[in-house]
């Protein structure tokens, strides 16, 4: 994502951040890979990023969930794995 972004002349790398890698340590947990797009994307949509707008620290933000629908099948077959994005922007009101 960052190199494509970039290849536009937009970088995001000081304002994006990562959901899985917001709830998972790499450093301390053997994870591998990132956690379920849907299930990190509510965790902290819905526990750090709201919290941080009732506080005042957050304005307003752009909240992208994305998630894959992988399929051992499809895999298997050299198939395209689809995927889905939601995109959200919210706003503090006064």
């Amino acid at each position: 994502m960052y190199e494509l972004l970039n290849e536009k002349g937009v970088n995001i790398k000081d304002r994006h951040k990562d959901c899985g890698n917001m709830i998972f340590d790499s450093a301390s947990q053997d994870v591998h890979s990132g956690g379920s797009g849907c299930g990190c994307s509510a965790s902290v949509l819905c526990s750090h990023i709201i919290g941080e707008m009732k506080k005042g620290n957050l304005k307003q933000i752009l909240f992208c969930a994305t998630g894959a629908l992988l399929s051992p099948t499809s895999i298997q077959q050299g198939e395209n794995i689809p995927s889905i994005a939601h995109l959200i922007y919210l706003k503090k009101g006064n």
